[in-house]
Order: C-alpha cells, then structure tokens, then sequence
C-alpha cells in the first residue's frame, strides 16, 4: 500500500485519472475534476483518507445509490479503494455551479425557483421508491448547468459523512423521507428569500422568525408568488398557517408546484409537461470556465434527441389535462355545478323578470352611492426626498391585486423608523366628488392608516401636508379595510397616508397596497 501523501495536479489515479483542479473540500472529503485518459472525458474524484473511520460507509453509500437511475443525479462511474492513500468515488463530470454561489448573488424569481425545485423533487421522489435518501440537502448539493439543467449530487455520501443524529443512530424510513421532503421545502424557501430555515447553511444567513416561528417568504421578501408562499407553509409549517392540508411527500411537492409554473413560467409552452432541458445529452471535454449562471439562464439549444416540438391543439390538450389533475379537478367541478345552478336560476328567474346586475354600481347624478373613477394615483412623501417608488403607484388602481405598490423599507421602527409622520398615494377623482368610503386591500399586518383630503376648490395634487384635512383614521389595520368618511365630504384628491408599517423582515418594515376603490356620489 502507497503511503498517503497530499495529492496535487498532475497526479494519476489508477492509472488512467489525471488531476486537474481542485474542487473544492468540505467534511473531511476534497472532489477533484479529473482527465479519464481512457475514455477522454472529465470525471468528477471525491476523494477520503483511507485511514478515516467513516472510509467504508463512503464507499457503502456511493455503492448504494448506484440501484437510482435518475439522469438528474450525477452518476457514480467507478470505486477505487486504497489508491494514494485514498478512497474515491468516480463520478459524471458536469460543468455547472452550486445553488448556493447563484443564491449568494440574489435570490431567485418565483417561477425559477418552482423549476430547480421540481427537479430536485422528482429525483427524490425516484430515489425514495428505491429505498434511498439524501437527508443531507443543502444548496450546495444542487448543481445548475448553463442550459438551465438542474443535478443533484451527494445522494447518501453527504449522510455518510455527516451522519445524521450520530453515526450509530438510523432514523425509520418514513423519518428519512420526511426529512428529505422538510430539506425540499427549506430549498424553496431558500431559492426565494436567500436565507435558510434553521440557522446559517453554506454561506447563507437564518432565516427571520417570529414568536418561534419561521417567517413565511413573503413575509420577508415582496414579490414572492402567493400560490408558491403557501406551499412553501405547508411543507414548513407545524401546522401551516389557515388549516391547509400538509405536504408531506416529494411526489406531492413536485405536483403542486408543477401546477403553479404552469401560470407562471414565461418560457413555458407545454402546459408545464417540460423536464430538466438536457438530460440525455453528455458534457464535453472543455474547461469549467466563465462565471455563474445568471438568475434566468438562457433557454436551451435544440439537440439532437430533443422529440418534435407540441402542436398547438397539443398544448391546449396538456394544458386541459393539468387543470383536472388534484384539487384543482375538484375546484373546476365545483365551478361547474356553481354555473349550472346559475343557469337553472336565470332560466326561472328569466320568466318573472331579470336578474339584477350584481355589479358593483357606479357613481351617478341621481345621488347614488357607487364606485367612483380614478384617473390616476400619486406617490406621496412630503417629508422625505418627494418619491416613494413612483414606477409601481398606478398598480394600486389596475384592478390586479396581485400586482402591489410598496414602501421603501424602514429599519428598527414600525413608525417609519422615526423618520418622519407617513407617506402615503394621491388618488385623484378628476374633478371635485362627493367621497363616502375608502376601501384598501393591503399586504402584512398591522397598518396603521389616515384618510386626508384637499380642499374641495383645489386644482392640483397636494405637495405638502398643508391644506390638507384629516377625515378619517385606523389603527392597525388588517389586510381588508374599508374607512368610512364623514358625511358630505367633498374633494378631488384623497390621500391614503401610512403611519405605521408590518414587519417584512427582521427589524425591517414596509407598507405594501395591492388596490384602493373609493365609493361617493358625482
């Protein structure tokens, strides 16, 4: 036996490996991108002292996870005991970078992250039908190509080098599969905010909590898909949050977040039936250079085992297909025996006279009360630097309450970091209107609110609290509120005015409003 001694670049392992670069080291363990001067490839060498206790669970592990054949875990090659002084495992070689160098930069739009953690979940979910289990999934053990393709590495060797609860200790396999399914939610949430549940993880910071309870995505980061928020709480959540059913197995986390990419993915044109884009196809020999991915990775090129791209009819067939699938089946059978007792009740109705419009009415010159127009909404911050993000104001009155206008983030203080009295929106009715009731749809709570209006001759939007009349107030608010106004209150500008914001972050808070209706007469 050759004695150990460190290895460097250059050297040759069973004589047929030449050393390249050194990866990276991490648990006792250094991986290696190695020249297999056989078969003229890269292959990936992770390399463990002979003499480490944990040396034959290392090699016990990789031997295991040879029974998965899941493309999207790298493939172990070869076994070589006692080269060097070395235990090794030989692996596929793929030229990508870690989640967690991407998740360094910035985290990820929601569509994207569904995507990578589709991909890890379905491969998961193949490993646990053959009896194996990560158990030790982290970012780093996610792997992203320039095509876009998702690998997943350290399938068992992480375990066997970390052993989890103790190297004696070993969990039943509905334990093992529960705390895969938890590592997949604790992904996601990672892909969306960049930060890990439970403590500081391959260079990323813990994530926020309240009352000893994790922080939902959204709570930490605006702009985070509702749909994708939530299934993020029911695999994370003891309970989750509202009574929602729980997530508890891989399959069930990859189908949930399949249906919510296919709304939200802007690439996708398959009604969400596309797969990790290069699976059958294998890496050239090239050096790994160039830096990360970018957060959107570029679409991949058409290659040679890509099948004939769907028809239209196709699509709209898998796109059909996917809303009958799970519970959504069951809301579009609800949906259609709501519109069949519609039409029984039209049909009965029809006969006696019609239906009433249950619109909500609009504002007329009888004298009754409706929906009053909007032209147009203003940012307003008097006491600041006069902007408060003035390109998303005018998403408070477009009807879509799921696009929102937001604050700027204020540390420490719920009262706008003791800076100054509020900020707030200008709605402006075009001409001088009797106001009844503001009704706001707010994000995060408590909001703590006033109504503000001009003087019923002015002309132009308010510049400065002056002039303006306090008409109304709420204290912390909830997400729906409605602000009645004293009768006979005449103007043409209201002014929604924040005086105290939610918590979106660890001592950090931030007003956000989705959409503003005003009811009063013309």
């Amino acid at each position: 036996m050759a004695g150990r001694r460190t290895l460097v670049s250059g050297d040759v392992i069973a004589e047929r490996y030449h050393l390249q670069d050194l990866v990276h080291e991490r648990l006792g363990s250094t991986t290696w991108r190695a020249h297999d001067a056989v078969l003229s490839r890269n292959v990936g060498l992770e390399l463990l002292p002979s003499s480490d206790p944990r040396a034959q669970r290392f090699l016990d592990a990789a031997r295991g996870s040879t029974v998965v054949s899941d493309p999207r875990f790298l493939r172990v090659l070869d076994l070589i005991t006692d080269d060097h002084g070395h235990h090794m495992i030989v692996r596929e070689w793929a030229r990508a970078f870690p989640l967690d160098a991407v998740l360094g930069q910035a985290p990820l739009p929601s569509w994207r992250a569904a995507a990578i953690v589709i991909e890890v979940a379905e491969a998961l979910a193949n490993a646990h039908e053959r009896g194996q289990h990560h158990r030790r999934l982290t970012p780093h053990q996610v792997l992203l190509k320039e095509s876009g393709a998702v690998r997943v590495v350290g399938l068992g060797v992480a375990t066997a080098l970390a052993p989890v609860g103790g190297a004696e200790q070993q969990p039943d396999t509905a334990q093992l599969e529960r705390l895969d399914v938890q590592s997949l939610g604790k992904l996601l949430y990672a892909c969306l905010v960049a930060r890990w549940p439970g403590g500081h993880v391959d260079g990323l910071r813990a994530a926020p909590t309240e009352h000893g309870r994790v922080l939902r995505p959204r709570q930490v980061r605006a702009g985070v898909d509702r749909e994708i928020d939530a299934i993020c709480d029911r695999i994370l959540g003891n309970p989750p949050v509202h009574g929602r059913r729980p997530i508890t197995t891989a399959t069930d986390v990859a189908h949930e977040l399949r249906g919510v990419l296919t709304r939200l993915d802007p690439h996708d044109t398959a009604g969400g039936t596309t797969t990790s884009p290069d699976l059958v196809r294998y890496d050239p020999v090239v050096e790994p250079l160039g830096p990360p991915p970018g957060l959107e990775p570029p679409r991949p090129r058409p290659k040679a085992y890509a099948p004939k791209p769907p028809t239209t009819l196709e699509r709209r067939k898998a796109q059909a297909r996917n809303l009958t699938k799970g519970e959504r089946g069951l809301v579009l059978l609800g949906a259609v025996g709501v519109l069949l007792i519609l039409l029984v009740i039209a049909f009965m109705a029809g006969r006696q006279g019609p239906i009433p419009d249950p619109a909500p009415p609009t504002a007329s010159a009888t004298g009754d009360v409706g929906v009053l127009a909007i032209d147009r909404a203003i940012d307003f911050d008097p006491q600041g630097d006069g902007s408060e993000n003035a390109d998303t104001v005018a998403q408070t009155i477009d009807g879509d309450p799921e696009t929102t206008w937001t604050t700027q983030a204020y540390r420490n203080r719920a009262d706008l970091g003791g800076l100054k009295d509020g900020v707030g929106i200008i709605l402006d009715l075009g001409a001088t209107r009797q106001v009844d009731s503001v009704r706001l749809n707010l994000v995060g709570a408590p909001t703590s609110l006033q109504i503000l209006t001009s003087a019923p001759g002015a002309d132009a939007p308010p510049r400065s609290l002056d002039g303006l009349t306090s008409v109304a107030s709420v204290q912390d608010g909830g997400t729906d509120v409605t602000v009645s106004l004293p009768a006979g209150t005449s103007t043409r500008y209201v002014v929604v005015w924040l005086t105290s914001l939610p918590q979106s972050a660890a001592g950090e808070f931030r007003g956000e409003i989705a959409e503003v209706r005003v009811d009063g007469r013309s």
